[in-house]
């Protein structure tokens, strides 16, 4: 006797596709409700059982949140990202920092070797629209304005590989950045990265790495212990 039935779990990886498809395009962004079960049996034209295996297949893996009496909520926007977060959920603030400097020194030096004008007029866009979420007082959407402008910095290095893997990071990089911003957003927390973008500009990578290396470390004075041996 067969353990599945070949049809219907055809069908079930096409749902489970068209949801990771929505999820992955910024349709459903990350902490968005998805629309209801029933929604979404009328939406994809098929039967309740099969959109609640493949929901329950993109919670397993780590994509969705399945929460009882308030909805199915989206958490991470790959399988990879979804197991970063769960992983270094509880790590420590500085290798949190320590990662970041890593990562965003070196897509910023390629950056400024690699950029094009297209990638100019985004951060520059990205950048502005930090600033009014900054202004704004909101924390979580200074948290989302953040995050996008350093990834597009990252994504100017037009190394791949480093923007899929920064990207896959990019929940657990908003969780420490959540906890940076806590509940206030005083002047003194505030950081210009406009050198960091004239630099990328200029083509200067020596100077856009030393820029975007520094910035995790200055957020919380007095956060981070000195390295051993200091």
């Amino acid at each position: 006797m067969p353990l599945s039935h070949p049809r219907r779990s055809a069908l079930s990886e096409q749902v489970i596709t068209a949801l990771r498809q929505q999820i992955t395009s910024g349709e459903w962004p990350i902490g968005s409700r998805i629309p209801t079960e029933p929604e979404l049996v009328e939406q994809l034209g098929v039967a309740r059982n099969t959109v609640r295996e493949a929901v329950r297949a993109l919670a397993h893996n780590g994509l969705l949140d399945i929460r009882q009496g308030s909805g199915t909520y989206v958490v991470a926007t790959s399988e990879l990202a979804g197991v970063m977060q769960r992983r270094f959920a509880g790590a420590a603030p500085q290798h949190i920092a320590e990662l970041r400097s890593t990562l965003e020194s070196a897509a910023a030096r390629l950056a400024a070797e690699r950029r094009t004008d297209k990638d100019l007029k985004q951060i520059d866009g990205l950048l502005l629209r930090r600033e009014e979420a900054w202004e704004s007082g909101e924390a979580e959407a200074f948290v989302t304005a953040d995050a996008t402008f350093h990834l597009a910095v990252v994504a100017a290095s037009h190394n791949d590989v480093m923007t899929a893997m920064y990207a896959d990071l990019s929940e657990v990089l908003r969780d420490w950045l959540r906890g940076d911003v806590g509940e206030g957003m005083s002047p003194a927390m505030h950081m210009d990265h406009g050198r960091l973008v004239d630099a990328i500009r200029a083509g200067d990578a020596a100077t856009a790495a030393d820029e975007a290396a520094a910035y995790p470390f200055v957020c919380r004075p007095g956060l981070f212990a000195p390295a051993s041996g200091d």
